[in-house]
């Protein structure tokens, strides 16, 4: 894409942002990857590249043996310890602050929405900021149990009652948060525009959510590296670095 061609369609955004008046952010795992945390189907660098999900990711897997588990998610770990938002995360919450975003509904477990200051972030996938032991139903901060969990390379265990402890994360064969999806569907069947930031929206149900915007007569916008099975329904497409193109709309929408 020529840098007169991204001007264009960053301008389109803007534009859209402007004459809405709900506007919605649903993101996925490429919003995170400028910030060192890799996603999860990017050829040659993706986490499902080397590994089947249900092994390693299903809580049928977790009860069997959480060491399968935990060793799959260590070089994860150790990133989400040491990542820091991104400027596309700062440009969202900068949006939302702006009063033309109203919510953001992520797929992703990092928190770095809400470090970055958004306010209304819903994490349909759950997180990792506490960990919950699967006897006692204990909940604790994670952030001392994969210390030493990174130091050790022991499974974190309930010390109350010697439980494993499980991250707060919604893993293959688990329900979603039942209150996060209601919140989401909410903000999805009041907004007239949806930008879709660094999914590949190839998981249900979020992957779903552009469709209901779209049968409502709501705009589109799609921020991704990769294509997406919306891209010849959204008003504007945008195969380019986020990280680069958000601050650009953010600051386009400041300066009126």
């Amino acid at each position: 894409m020529t840098a007169e061609a991204l001007a264009e369609k960053i301008a389109l955004v803007v534009k859209l942002l402007r004459q809405t008046r709900y506007q919605v952010a649903l993101t996925g795992a490429g919003t995170s990857t400028p910030s060192g945390i890799p996603d999860f189907r990017s050829p040659g660098s993706g986490m499902w590249e080397r590994y089947d999900p249900m092994e390693v990711a299903s809580i049928q897997s977790f009860r069997r043996d959480p060491r399968v588990f935990y060793n799959w998610i260590r070089p994860l770990a150790s990133a989400l310890l040491t990542a820091r938002p991104n400027p596309g995360h700062l440009a969202l919450a900068e949006l939302e602050r702006q009063g033309l975003l109203k919510a953001i509904i992520t797929q992703n477990i990092d928190t770095l929405h809400q470090q970055a200051g958004s306010r209304e972030v819903l994490e349909l996938h759950g997180h990792l900021r506490e960990a919950t032991c699967i006897n006692c139903y204990r909940v604790v901060p994670t952030r001392d149990l994969l210390d030493v969990f990174l130091a050790s390379n022991d499974v974190p265990r309930c010390s109350r009652c010697g439980g494993v402890m499980k991250p707060n994360v919604i893993l293959f064969g688990e329900q979603l948060p039942i209150q996060v999806v209601n919140a989401a569907l909410l903000h999805t069947r009041q907004a007239d525009l949806m930008l879709v930031i660094g999914s590949s929206l190839e998981v249900a149900p979020a992957s779903h959510l552009p469709l209901m915007v779209l049968e409502r007569n709501g705009r589109l916008v799609v921020i991704n590296m990769t294509p997406t099975y919306v891209d010849e329904l959204a008003d504007v497409v945008i195969h380019a670095d986020l990280a680069e193109v958000l601050p650009r709309i953010a600051q386009a929408c400041a300066g009126g």
